[in-house]
């Protein structure tokens, strides 16, 4: 079966997973539930050519970037998929003296 690497960006800090599709098919399936989803790649490929695989690991990590860039609040789910213990928050402007 094939795994796709996928890098997302957070808070400013990189994330990378390596996940098989069904893995974010069924997260997608639990998001929409809590949060709106963007749409996710097909679930059928007519073939594993790398151009289409690469085409589906893009989409993929365009997926997970919408979904962090539309919503303040992510699930926990959506964390645990990308292996996110806490959130950091943006740190505040130190004030001066």
């Amino acid at each position: 079966f094939q795994v796709f690497k996928i890098e997302v960006l957070m808070s400013g800090r990189k994330h990378f997973v390596e996940k098989r599709y069904s893995e974010f098919h069924a997260l997608h399936k639990k998001l929409k539930k809590f949060i709106r989803t963007p749409e996710i790649p097909s679930k059928h490929v007519r073939n594993w050519v790398p151009k289409v695989l690469e085409q589906r690991r893009q989409g993929l990590e365009l997926y997970l970037q919408t979904v962090i860039l539309e919503n303040e609040e992510l699930p926990k789910i959506f964390l645990d998929f990308l292996n996110i213990r806490h959130v950091p928050t943006l740190p505040k402007a130190e004030s001066c003296g």
